[in-house]
């Protein structure tokens, strides 16, 4: 299987999206446009992604009540984006009216955040007999499959578990991922693209990994060279 990189564009503005662009060059062929740079630019940020020839993950993860969120998908319908965001927790109802909107846009159902880890979902849950993180992940990925989305987003350290329980076709889209001996910044659960690629994910996102490197362009093919897209 051939793991896709994705570079995030984790920036606040469209001059500082292209400079990043023009420092990865020609490699950098898929991005993240996530909630900091589609906020700072609205939505044409997306068409100007589009126009530069590159592909376009839109991390939204949309959370609301079942119109709200159909009715936002039908929106970035006509953007561009090939794959966007909905928490898988905000049920089977919201993802089926999302998933009836999406027309060619594949929905991803973003299962437990790579920031946190089992103490921090018993938290979030409100009780402390929260079944493990995986089981928590798997039962959400489940419902997203459920409910006709295309795939998934979950950490690294779940990938081979749901390539197991959602089968080969499923998107699997890991963010997290680090170098080895990196710094985790603020991610619980983190892996490598190598680890990524070996656990069965589609999709890797690479943020600052990349990004905050002293030489992004070197370090983009590092990450190419792991994953054996590097050219010989």
């Amino acid at each position: 299987m051939v793991v896709q990189p994705i570079v995030a564009l984790d920036v606040s503005s469209r001059p500082e999206a292209d400079e990043l662009l023009s420092v990865l060059g020609p490699a950098c062929t898929f991005v993240k446009c996530g909630l900091q740079l589609f906020t700072a630019e609205g939505p044409d940020v997306v068409r100007w992604l589009r126009d530069r020839g590159k592909r376009v993950f839109l991390d939204l993860k949309l959370h609301d009540i079942p119109n709200t969120v159909a009715t936002t998908v039908r929106a970035v319908r006509g953007l561009g984006a090939e794959l966007l965001t909905v928490h898988a927790v905000g049920g089977r109802a919201m993802m089926r009216a999302a998933q009836d909107e999406a027309g060619d846009v594949r929905l991803l159902g973003v299962t437990v955040l790579t920031s946190l880890n089992d103490e921090s979902l018993a938290e979030v849950w409100g009780r402390a007999d929260v079944s493990a993180l995986s089981d928590e992940v798997s039962r959400l990925a489940q419902l997203a499959c459920a409910a006709g989305l295309a795939g998934v987003v979950s950490s690294v350290k779940e990938a081979c578990m749901l390539r197991s329980v959602l089968g080969r076709d499923a998107l699997i889209v890991t963010p997290g991922i680090r170098f080895s001996g990196a710094a985790a910044h603020d991610q619980a659960r983190v892996a490598t693209p190598a680890d990524a690629a070996q656990a069965g994910a589609t999709h890797i996102v690479v943020g600052r990994a990349v990004t905050a490197a002293p030489d992004p362009a070197a370090a983009l093919g590092r990450v190419l060279h792991e994953l054996g897209l590097a050219d010989s």
